[in-house]
């Protein structure tokens, strides 16, 4: 009759398969990332991966935020010379340049200092500690993009951790590192009129949402641009690409969008391009 009770040898040699049956049905680690051979890269979570061309328009073609493109250019060139830089807040409409404008800074800047910047585009999640680990100590500086962020009235978390990202915190971002956030709003999180009728101090409630956005040191508008600053939008860009165009037909395209912006000025050039049989 057969022992029931295994062996010292045996149970040894069948934990020890297990354990590699285990380790093969594990994901293995993520290669270690080289923080200075690429231009951009997309933080994962856990890894990044690289971007070997930075897209971004030419800053000459960016018209109508000329205020707003110099102050980005002049802080991200700061950043990339390791100078002091801030931490940057663009807000306002939709469509008028605010990543892109982020994005040909950095390119420019690449330029300038050749391999001393890049641009990081990540989630403002739990991870992003993470990502200060790894940029920490790294011969370079870095410009960690958030892009398109607005907290509800409710995520107090989300907003409580950005500020400690910001300034003040254990976690805090590195000093090689500089945030770049993107929001439709100034105060990033969500407000409501009811702010207005509390009867009990409700210039606290709209000081508590406006205080995460005063964490940053460069606060720029971008608004809804008029009717010469979309055409010379348009303007630029054809005088770029070679492309013909009528004022009011350019007008016309943006009533059939519902709004004037770089972005509408843009699609118009995709349509002009389509017509002309040429790619852009």
């Amino acid at each position: 009759m057969t022992d029931p009770i295994l062996s010292s040898e045996t149970a040894t040699s069948l934990l020890a398969r297990i354990a590699d049956a285990l380790e093969r049905m594990a994901p293995p680690a993520p290669p270690p990332v080289d923080w200075l051979a690429a231009p951009a890269y997309v933080w994962t979570g856990q890894s990044a991966r690289g971007v070997d061309h930075l897209e971004a328009p030419a800053l000459g073609l960016m018209r109508g935020i000329d205020a707003q493109k110099a102050a980005v250019v002049a802080n991200v060139e700061r950043l990339a010379s390791g100078a002091a830089a801030h931490d940057m807040l663009l807000w306002g409409s939709r469509g008028m340049g605010k990543s892109a404008v982020l994005r040909a800074a950095v390119k420019a800047a690449d330029v300038a200092h050749p391999g001393q910047i890049a641009l990081v585009q990540a989630m403002p999640d739990a991870t992003l500690p993470l990502l200060f680990g790894q940029l920490r100590g790294v011969d370079r500086r870095f410009l960690v993009f958030l892009d398109d962020l607005g907290f509800d009235a409710a995520d107090t978390e989300g907003a409580r951790l950005l500020r400690s990202w910001l300034e003040g915190g254990v976690e805090a971002r590195p000093a090689n590192v500089r945030l770049a956030v993107t929001s439709n709003r100034r105060a990033i999180v969500e407000r409501t009129m009811s702010e207005q009728d509390d009867p009990i101090n409700p210039r606290d409630a709209v000081d508590d949402r406006l205080a995460l956005a005063d964490r940053f040191g460069l606060s720029l508008g971008f608004h809804a641009c008029n009717q010469d600053d979309y055409l010379a939008i348009i303007e630029g860009y054809c005088g770029e690409l070679g492309l013909p165009f009528e004022a009011g037909d350019a007008l016309e395209w943006s009533k059939r969008r519902g709004g004037r912006s770089g972005r509408v000025a843009w699609q118009y050039i995709a349509e002009l391009a389509g017509r002309a049989g040429k790619a852009v």
